[in-house]
């Protein structure tokens, strides 16, 4: 079939294979949708590339895929070899000392397909070459399917991460247009405007239809199934059994689960649903295909197939176990789903791809009825842990639980108090403050009496936060950490020197060594999760202490970690603390868009918590309609959660909006409540709520922090918002006038109308006018986000359907529907459609 309208995507695949040969290494991600061609465009560059190496690996959707699957069969063809023990760090460096090993005689091409399906692992080694390939003879071409990606898909995230690596280039592939069409079906018998019309240019539904050599079906599985109407009956079972045994599979597999003849072989290879793979090895030409042959299968025909297959890969020695899981449980046998999940689980964790170690945990739960009360216990326990990495937090809550449970009924109260300290750890990640102070009061309890342990040693770090005798924290962190030492929990020991950083950062010291020596010994001992939280943990540290310029690098560093190996719960909480610096910082539209970000991934609320804020408190800036809503939703989650600092970090946000739109008493009203949380250790939250004191009702005490007390010297800090504070704080015309430029510059609509308000007030003639420029250009004052909201309104999207377009969470969609349906002034989506077409709104 002849390759149509891909000569610009070849053209560029070839200047990167060229770029990288000279040593300037190259990650290209070719995406489109299923059948589009990205595997056609690959083969058709390696028939032009003949002294490349290749080296290829496929991602499979059948089934929770095992971890680096893709990258296991390279290294097996760079004659690497991989043991159960081996670090991912060790594996990752590994792969690439190889690859770059091979391009000693020149250009490496590596080929991974299909990446929509890749583990957490094969995506945070796509993350580690394309930070490391650029001076290398190497060139990486990963394709994947980018319809309907969610926001919060590993992919996606992914995705954010490699576009802004200097090695990554990009290829979209579309669909053919009518022309192409046309051209393919010259001579066929088929109506090409129709073929074009019902397989939207789709190359692999066109050639189906076109080899087929019938009309248009009604759907992609007719077409398959009507290859196989024309298969001997042997030859068809043969087929079904391919579909079940993946999307590549070796020969010798096919013929051992089927015993399928030459013949039949013949057969599947002539009908064109198989192809060959490479020496010994078959494919289905298209995923597409081999989806519809297995979902065309009755259950009385699928499990057997599943049980022979299972049997075939047994006794071939096969030791990827999470395929001999996917299969055992397809075929209904519990026994060997045990003998496999299990064991699959333990490989995802110790490569840190996390969501697949959780999905074989929960496998191996649904059919554990045979296990005991202990065993059943600590896999909820292992699954809780995995769920904590990448932010499922109410499924940690159910595992831990349901495993604290079995754990008393077994009368062991070690299990159980180590139980109940994560549970604490989970009850907080949902703002259930009270109920995690319970949880961490009772693990003390039950584990005291056993004396030192390293469970205890957890036991008084999850306790920390609620101790509020300044001495009494640091006499039960000391013994903490000395516990930790004393056992061998370095886990511990790295938690114990964050808090200790903490405490030190309360009483105005320098904490930064602290922290830094709780880094060096997380990395030294590849403690992942307590490196993510070491980073996340200054960071947020240097963001209240309004330190930005010193807390960069700690926040490149501590995302590009946490990122590339999708520890999400870190990652989203980076973000969230860096939305509020950038907003902060005066860099309002980088503050909106990471927001809006982590509010549209799946996360805990307390992860939610600071990302709420900081959108309410840039929407009040702006005098947006949903600040309330956020503002209002991120006050249920702070009393929720009940922790000092974040009850301030909100409050102070509702007083600014409440002063902002004239609601003096309650402004007063909130600004008690942040006072009311301030305690000690929270020098800087008290300097914030001073200076709001200051500003509302004359001057307070002086805090133990000092904060600027001018525009100069919150100018110098890069904080140009508070700076023009300062400048109404100070009263006279000149001071007026320019914080009403600063504020006009930054689109704070809210506060430059409180300074015309202060103006008039004052007499002061001549009073510039004119909301912000995005605002002025709308007839409606429509902001462009809300005006982006409208157009796919009026397109009849729902809000889950916009939210995915935009990449913003529905709950963000929600609120901007509110927004626009008040600017319009009018009370349906039908009805702001029908305004906006009426008032020429909409694009052409």
């Amino acid at each position: 079939m002849e390759l149509l309208e891909r000569a610009s995507a070849l053209t560029a695949l070839r200047e990167y294979a060229a770029e990288a040969a000279t040593g300037s290494g190259r990650l290209v991600l070719v995406a489109g949708e299923a059948g589009v061609g990205k595997s056609t465009l690959v083969d058709a560059l390696r028939a032009q590339l003949d002294d490349a190496r290749w080296y290829t690996g496929a991602c499979d959707g059948q089934f929770v895929p095992r971890p680096l699957g893709p990258f296991l069969e390279i290294a097996a063809a760079l004659g690497s070899s991989t043991t159960p023990s081996e670090h991912r760090d060790d594996l990752f460096a590994r792969v690439l000392a190889d690859l770059r090993a091979a391009t000693a005689d020149g250009l490496v091409v590596v080929s991974v397909e299909d990446v929509h399906w890749a583990d957490e692992a094969t995506l945070d080694l796509l993350r580690y070459l394309a930070r490391r390939i650029g001076h290398d003879a190497l060139l990486v071409i990963a394709t994947y399917r980018d319809e309907a990606l969610a926001p919060g898909e590993p992919l996606r995230v992914a995705l954010g991460d490699l576009v802004t690596q200097r090695t990554t280039r990009r290829l979209d592939l579309p669909s053919l247009t009518a022309d192409a069409v046309r051209r393919l079906a010259v001579d066929a018998g088929v109506d090409p405007d129709r073929l074009h019309r019902l397989t939207g240019g789709n190359p692999f539904l066109v050639t189906e239809v076109l080899q087929a050599g019938a009309d248009v079906p009604a759907s992609v599985r007719d077409v398959v199934l009507a290859r196989l109407a024309a298969l001997d009956p042997a030859a068809r079972e043969a087929l079904e059994v391919a579909a079940v045994l993946g999307s590549r599979f070796a020969h010798a597999e096919l013929v051992s689960a089927t015993g399928v003849s030459t013949a039949g072989l013949d057969q599947l290879l002539g009908c064109g649903i198989l192809v060959d793979d490479c020496p010994g090895r078959l494919r289905f030409r298209h995923e597409i295909a081999r989806l519809a042959i297995e979902t065309s299968l009755a259950d009385h025909r699928r499990r057997p197939a599943h049980a022979a297959v299972l049997a075939t890969l047994a006794d071939s020695g096969c030791d990827d176990e999470a395929r001999l899981a996917h299969h055992a449980e397809a075929a209904g046998d519990p026994v060997a789903v045990l003998r496999h999940a299990v064991p699959a689980a333990h490989r995802a964790a110790a490569l840190g791809a996390h969501r697949e170690a959780a999905a074989q945990y929960a496998r191996a739960l649904r059919h554990g009825d045979s296990l005991g009360s202990r065993e059943r216990a600590e896999l909820l326990d292992a699954l809780g842990h995995e769920d904590t990495f990448v932010d499922r937090w109410e499924e940690a809550a159910w595992a831990r639980t349901e495993a604290l449970e079995l754990w008393r009924e077994a009368g062991d109260p070690l299990r159980e108090g180590a139980t109940l300290s994560w549970l604490s750890s989970v009850r907080w990640r949902l703002c259930q403050g009270r109920a995690s102070s319970d949880a961490a009061a009772a693990a003390v309890a039950v584990l005291e009496p056993l004396g030192p342990t390293p469970e205890l040693a957890w036991a008084y770090l999850m306790q920390a936060g609620d101790l509020d005798d300044d001495r009494e924290l640091g006499d039960r962190l000391a013994l903490a950490a000395e516990i930790s030492a004393e056992t061998g929990a370095l886990d511990a020991l790295v938690t114990a020197r964050v808090w200790l950083a903490q405490r030190a950062a309360g009483a105005g010291a320098d904490w930064e060594p602290l922290m830094r020596a709780a880094l060096e010994l997380a990395v030294a001992e590849r403690l992942e999760k307590q490196v993510a939280t070491v980073y996340a943990s200054a960071y947020e540290l240097f963001e209240v202490e309004r330190r930005y310029a010193r807390g960069e690098q700690w926040y490149a560093d501590g995302l590009a970690y946490s990122d590339e190996r999708d520890i999400t719960t870190y990652s989203t909480c980076l973000r969230g603390r860096r939305s509020l610096a950038l907003l902060d910082l005066g860099r309002w539209t980088e503050a909106e868009e990471l927001a809006e970000l982590v509010l549209a991934t799946p996360a805990s609320p307390a992860n939610h918590l600071t990302s709420l804020t900081s959108l309410g408190l840039l929407r009040a800036r702006q005098g947006d309609d949903d600040a309330v809503k956020l503002l209002d939703c991120a006050l249920d989650a702070a009393d929720d959660l009940d922790d000092p600092p974040y009850v301030v970090l909100v409050r102070l946000a509702r007083a600014e909006a409440r002063w902002l739109a004239d609601d003096l008493d309650g402004a007063s009203a909130e600004l008690a409540a942040a006072r009311a949380r301030v305690h000690d250790r929270l020098p800087w939250e008290d300097a914030e709520v001073a200076r709001w004191e200051d500003r509302l009702a004359g001057p307070a005490p002086e805090p133990a922090v000092a904060l600027p007390h001018d525009a100069a010297g919150w100018d110098a800090l890069g904080c140009g918002y508070d700076a023009a504070l300062a400048l109404v704080d100070a009263g006279d015309e000149a001071s007026l006038r320019e914080a009403l430029t600063r504020f006009d510059d930054l689109g704070a609509d809210a506060a430059a109308a409180l300074v015309r308000r202060r103006m008039r007030s004052a007499g002061v003639r001549s009073i510039p006018a004119g909301p912000r420029p995005t605002t002025r250009e709308h007839p409606l004052g429509l902001t462009q986000r809300q005006h982006d909201v409208l157009e796919l309104v009026a397109e009849g999207l729902t809000n889950a359907e916009i939210a995915a377009r935009l990449y913003i969470s529905a709950k963000t969609v929600d609120h901007h529907v509110s927004a626009v349906l008040g600017k319009l002034g009018v009370a349906s989506r039908v009805e702001a459609s029908a305004a906006a077409e009426r008032l020429g709104l909409l694009s052409a």
